[in-house]
């Protein structure tokens, strides 16, 4: 050890000014390096705990976090990040005390038991909760990074207002650039309208953080949403019958050889028919009714005198005779039948959507034989091609009228261009890409570091290394003679301070190896 130390000691002596400069301040250097380097891979590893919160669920995440005395980071973007082996903890702890609860106040607002309030208030608070609790569903959703709710609920009237009154809702949804499909649109639609009672899905708005109304072309009630709903089917349609010819063309062509585009025409008309039929030869007794009526009259005429006291004496009248009687005698007879026709109807309903016409484009890929230099086309014959023009037809159903000079089947080969995939996937926040990236070598890249440090630290010791120089080399490098020679040194004092001064440590290594070479001798 002492002379490991002797031989440092010894090679920091021959040194000069510049050079004892140089290598202090690399080692200086090096030093800080491997301490800057040690101090941050012995720092935890900082994930993402949190991110996208608004300012009062990041005051509780904060808040929380020093209660517990957990080390944290706050970065742009309202995130909040800790060490990865406390993740997992924070964030179940967090949970159950309901934070982050995006900004918004849920059911839990009647958690606390309030007396004595009205009955304002308490309505007040329950649309709150429902605002909360919808804000937090709708935010879970893929593509959106936050949402508000606002619910208008009609107020319960005493007296009846003749302007119709009903629940409507808004929302606003921040998707952080993103495009919202149509179908998440009509999700958080109908989610809003079956979470609030007497609520319908049009009068539910959805807007994005650009100030576009999202909900605008799918309202159910109007020409617009109609004719939204058929372009839908049509597209669908035609989306089905277009893989269908595909894949059956793929079997036989090869997969990505085959491009069809097929049209279908609807129709958009809603029509009901109504048929009544009567039969006559078909008739049958409904009701049948008879009445029979007998009228009889009968006069009787007697001897009743002159008028006075005598026609009224009752045994004067009884011994007067009597005269012949008049009778008569009617009848009468009324016999009603009704009957029924054989009567049918038919009412027939045509709902729009039924297709009307079908037609289709196809093209296939030319056939070539051999490869390279030796490739040539070798096109189809046109029965061929008629075949698979005919299993595209009955493929899809077409029926081709007779005679008709524009076939609605179309088939041709093409030479294929290769095909680019030009579907945009999403990409990741390229800041939080970066920082994983980095948690994830920081350990590789320290020692990395660290060893080229130390390489670059025994290039400058190895460069500042003093030669071992000889009067020898010296006379060589002066005089241009060769080494070994009987030439004797030529050593004037103005030569030697000329190379003391341009490299005085080499002069005087020259000087002490041969002032040894010289005692030896």
């Amino acid at each position: 050890m002492n002379g490991f130390a002797k031989q440092i000691l010894r090679f920091w002596n021959e040194l000069g000014l510049n050079q004892k400069v140089s290598l202090s301040l690399a080692a200086a250097f090096v030093v800080a390096g491997m301490s800057a380097l040690l101090f941050w891979s012995s720092t935890p590893q900082m994930v993402l705990l949190y991110g996208g919160m608004d300012g009062k669920d990041m005051a509780e995440v904060v808040k929380t976090l020093d209660e517990q005395t957990i080390p944290y980071e706050i970065r742009p973007g309202n995130s909040v990040f800790i060490a990865k082996e406390n993740v997992y903890k924070v964030r179940m702890e967090l949970a159950s005390q309901g934070i982050p609860n995006g900004g918004s106040i849920g059911y839990e607002i009647f958690d606390r038991t309030n007396f004595g309030v009205s009955d304002f208030v308490q309505r007040t608070n329950y649309i709150r909760a429902m605002q909360g609790e919808l804000q937090r569903t709708i935010a879970q959703l893929r593509g959106v990074r936050s949402a508000r709710v606002m619910i208008v609920i009609p107020q319960n009237r005493l007296m009846v207002s003749n302007e119709p009154s009903r629940a409507t809702a808004s929302v606003m949804i921040d998707s952080g650039g993103k495009t919202i499909e149509e179908d998440a649109v009509n999700s958080i639609r109908f989610l809003v309208a079956n979470s609030v009672e007497g609520l319908a899905s049009n009068d539910v708005v959805v807007v994005d953080a650009n100030g576009k109304a999202l909900s605008q072309d799918l309202a159910q009630d109007n020409i617009v949403g109609a004719a939204s709903g058929q372009f839908k089917f049509r597209k669908n349609l035609e989306d089905y019958f277009t893989r269908k010819v595909e894949t059956m063309l793929a079997r036989i062509v090869g997969p990505q050889n085959v491009v069809a585009r097929v049209s279908v025409e609807l129709d958009t008309e809603a029509t009901t028919v109504t048929a009544d039929t009567y039969d006559p030869n078909g008739q049958v007794v409904r009701n049948q009714s008879q009445t029979d009526e007998v009228n009889r009259t009968s006069e009787v005429r007697t001897n009743s005198g002159v008028v006075g006291v005598a026609a009224n004496t009752p045994d004067a009248a009884a011994a007067a005779p009597a005269e012949p009687s008049n009778n008569s005698e009617e009848s009468r007879k009324n016999k009603s039948v009704s009957y029924e026709i054989s009567h049918s109807r038919v009412e027939t309903v045509k709902a729009p959507g039924g297709v009307n016409r079908v037609s289709a484009a196809v093209f296939i890929a030319r056939r070539y034989t051999g490869e390279g230099a030796e490739r040539v086309e070798n096109p189809r014959s046109a029965d061929e091609l008629e075949q698979i023009r005919q299993m595209i037809v009955q493929a899809i159903g077409v029926e081709e009228p007779q005679g008709s000079p524009v076939p609605l089947v179309t088939l041709a080969e093409a030479d294929f261009v290769p095909q680019v995939d030009l579907a945009e996937e999403s990409q990741p926040d390229m800041v939080e890409t970066i920082f994983s990236w980095v948690e994830m070598l920081r350990n590789f890249i320290a020692v990395g570091v660290a060893a080229i440090i130390f390489l670059v630290f025994l290039r400058i010791l190895k460069r500042h290394k003093p030669e071992s120089y000889s009067l020898e080399i010296m006379d060589e490098d002066i005089s241009g003679g060769k080494k070994g020679s009987d030439v004797a040194p030529r050593l004037t004092p103005e030569l030697l301070n000329e190379l003391i001064r341009e490299k005085p440590e080499n002069v005087s290594t020259a000087l002490r190896n041969w002032a040894l070479e010289s005692g030896k001798k």
